[in-house]
């Protein structure tokens, strides 16, 4: 609790790109996010080689993720926010923040201290977190919001070979038991991360190319970079 208090508007002021894992990342050059503030989520680690740097936190809150991916996430030298579910793979390292995260209960938090609902995505979990931290403004690259593997959300599946829904084939490759996608309860999520980003004077914008979600105001990436 100490160490989440010190976090607490650390970086306020500043912006962030929160980056969602969708195929869309393939259509994207991501180097001018080198000197930004970043957010990566779940197994986006596998890109770090590819890009030559490592985004400036982590988060992974997914029991099935946390459980499959102890190994890497237990070795990553970044802050990495985990579910305090997910003690039982990884264990306490320097720089790992345990939350409390739920199912049920919708809410925003604007201090991760509490309770964080989940919203059905580790995105908006990164979204509270980047509340905490101060954010004056975040901007989701990779939110594609969109999958082409369809059924009931929610219910676990075992993949049978390449990922489609990712930036990469291996992300939730052959053999990785992943939960398939509730989209409707992350909108209800990411409408109140807009909201509570509005209220505070903050807010939140989406560079995703050819994502599909509609919450959020639309901007080009490239845009954000010109001097």
């Amino acid at each position: 609790m100490e160490r989440l208090v010190a976090l607490k508007d650390s970086r306020k002021g500043e912006r962030c790109f929160i980056i969602g894992n969708g195929p869309s990342l393939k259509q994207m050059d991501l180097s001018p996010l080198k000197n930004e503030n970043t957010i990566g989520m779940n197994r986006f680690y596998l890109m770090f080689p590819e890009l030559g740097f490592k985004t400036t936190y982590f988060v992974s809150i997914n029991d099935l993720v946390v459980e499959q991916c102890a190994a890497d996430l237990q070795e990553l030298d970044i802050p990495t926010f985990i579910s305090w579910r997910g003690r039982q793979w990884v264990q306490p390292r320097k720089e790992l923040y345990y939350l409390f995260t739920t199912y049920t209960g919708p809410k925003f938090a604007t201090d991760i201290r509490g309770r964080l609902w989940e919203g059905a995505t580790v995105t908006y979990v990164s979204m509270q977190i980047a509340f905490h931290l101060g954010f004056q403004q975040v901007i989701l690259i990779g939110v594609d919001h969109n999958f082409a593997t369809k059924g009931k959300p929610n219910t676990t599946v075992v993949s049978q070979g390449d990922d489609p829904n990712h930036f990469s084939g291996n992300y939730f490759g052959k053999g990785f038991r992943w939960q398939l996608p509730d989209l409707d309860t992350s909108e209800q999520g990411y409408i109140r991360a807009r909201e509570a980003y509005r209220e505070a004077g903050r807010e939140i914008l989406d560079a995703t190319v050819g994502g599909k979600l509609t919450v959020y105001p639309k901007v080009e990436f490239a845009s954000l970079f010109k001097s």
